[in-house]
C-alpha cells in the first residue's frame, strides 16, 4: 500500500497546492500548472514511471499502540517509510494528508481518500502560509498584554494548514408556530395618561429548504470554535481531487453523517424557529406558547475545509488561533501576560502621578 505524490513534470521535484494561484506549483524550479492539468499528466504515465515516484510505503509489518497526540484517544499508529530519505514515520488512522518530518516531501495516504470515504467535495485554501503567518503576528501584536512568546518567530513557524473533514447537510423543514403577542399604546389627554394593551393569537406555518448546513466531523476539532469560523463561501466549492490536499496536512472524518444527526438537527430546527418566528412583526411583545418542527434530510455530502491552526501553551494552560483559510476570518484565545499587566499598571500609576504634581503646582 503506498501514498502519493505529485511530481513535477520539469524536475521531478513534489509538486504542491499553492493557495494565491489556485494552480500546482513545483517550489524547486517554479513550474506551475492547474489541477486538471497535472491530473491529466499524471494519469498518462505509465506503471514503471509511476512507481519512481518519491512517496511513502506503507510498511505493514509495524504498527504502534499508543496515545495520539491530542490525547482525547488512544489507538493503533500506521508505520509508512519514506522513500526519499527512507525514515519510517508515524500516522493515526485519520490522517489522509501529511509530510515526511525529515525531508519534508508532502505526501497523501490515498486508500483513505478513495471508495466510499473519498470526499465529495474541498474548498481550496486562499490564503498560503505566509499570509496566514502575517495574520496571525498582527493579532498578536494588537493586544498590549499579549505575552511575548506568541510572536517569536519560534511560536510562529508553528502555524499549520490543515484540511478539516466537514459534512454539508441539505434539510427540509416544516415549522408550526403558535405566539401570544401584544400591541401596547398610550394615551395622554391633559393630565391623564392612558395606557391600552392588546392580545393577539398569532399562528404561522412555514416550509424552509437548509442547503449545505456544515459540520465539522473531527473528534480533535472544538465544535463552538468550528462553528464560529464559518461561513465559508460555497461558490468557491470544488468536486474533490488529490492534488488539492498537496502540501498541506488533512484528515479523514471520525464521526459519519448519521453519527452526527442530533447535533446538525438541533442546529437546523433552530434556523428553522427562527426563520419562523421572524415573520412576527409589528407588535410591542412576542411570546412564543407552542411550536412543533419537522425535519427531512435530503442529503449529507463530505467535504473538505481549510483551516490555519496554531496551538501554544502559555502558564500551563493551553490556547488556540484558528483561522478560516479561505476567508481569513479569525477565531482565537489570547492570554494576558501579568508581568505586561502589572508594568503597564505602575507605568500609568507613575504617570498620573506626575501629571497630578504638576496640575498641583500650576494651580496651587
Amino acid at each position: 500500500m503506498e501514498a502519493k505524490s505529485y511530481s513535477c513534470p520539469q524536475c521531478g521535484g513534489i509538486m504542491e497546492f499553492d493557495a494565491i494561484s489556485g494552480e500546482m506549483k513545483c517550489p524547486y524550479c517554479d513550474t506551475q500548472m492547474s489541477v486538471d492539468e497535472l491530473n491529466r499528466i499524471n494519469n498518462n504515465l505509465n506503471s514503471e514511471y509511476s512507481n519512481d515516484v518519491d512517496d511513502l510505503e506503507l510498511n505493514s509489518e509495524h504498527t504502534v499502540e499508543g496515545e495520539f497526540e491530542t490525547g482525547e484517544k488512544t489507538g493503533e499508529f500506521k508505520v509508512y517509510r519514506c522513500k526519499g530519505c527512507g525514515a519510517e514515520l508515524l500516522t493515526d488512522d485519520n490522517t489522509t494528508a501529511t509530510f515526511c518530518s525529515y525531508c519534508g516531501n508532502p505526501t497523501l495516504i490515498e486508500d483513505r481518500l478513495t471508495g466510499v470515504i473519498m470526499p465529495k467535495y474541498v474548498i481550496p485554501f486562499k490564503h498560503d502560509k505566509h499570509s496566514a503567518r502575517e495574520i496571525y503576528t498582527k493579532w498578536a501584536k494588537k493586544g498590549i498584554l499579549t505575552p511575548r512568546m506568541l510572536y517569536s518567530s519560534s511560536t510562529i513557524e508553528k502555524i499549520t494548514g490543515i484540511y478539516v473533514p466537514f459534512w454539508l447537510y441539505d434539510y427540509d423543514s416544516i415549522t408550526d408556530l403558535t405566539a401570544r403577542c401584544t400591541t401596547v399604546t398610550r394615551r395622554v389627554s391633559g393630565n391623564t395618561e392612558t395606557t391600552t394593551t392588546k392580545y393577539y393569537d398569532v399562528t404561522r406555518q412555514m416550509k424552509n429548504q437548509f442547503e449545505r448546513v456544515p459540520a465539522d466531523a473531527s473528534i480533535k476539532m472544538d465544535d463552538d470554535k468550528m462553528d464560529k469560523l464559518e461561513p465559508f463561501d460555497y461558490s468557491n466549492l470544488t468536486d474533490f481531487e488529490m492534488p488539492y490536499l498537496s502540501g498541506f496536512y488533512s484528515e479523514k472524518y471520525d464521526y459519519t453523517s448519521d453519527d452526527m444527526k442530533n447535533r446538525i438537527e438541533k442546529r437546523i430546527a433552530d434556523y428553522a424557529l427562527n426563520e419562523t418566528r421572524n415573520t412576527i412583526h409589528g407588535y410591542s411583545s412576542v411570546s412564543i406558547v407552542s411550536k412543533n418542527i419537522r425535519l427531512k434530510r435530503l442529503r449529507a455530502d463530505y467535504a473538505l475545509l481549510p483551516v490555519w491552526e496554531l496551538y501554544y501553551t502559555y502558564n500551563g494552560k493551553q490556547y488556540s488561533f484558528l483561522m478560516n483559510g479561505q476567508t481569513g476570518k479569525i477565531v482565537a484565545d489570547r492570554p494576558v501576560s501579568k508581568t505586561r499587566a502589572i508594568v503597564i499598571g505602575v507605568i500609568t500609576y507613575i504617570a498620573a502621578f506626575i501629571l497630578f504634581m504638576i496640575l498641583g503646582g500650576l494651580f496651587g
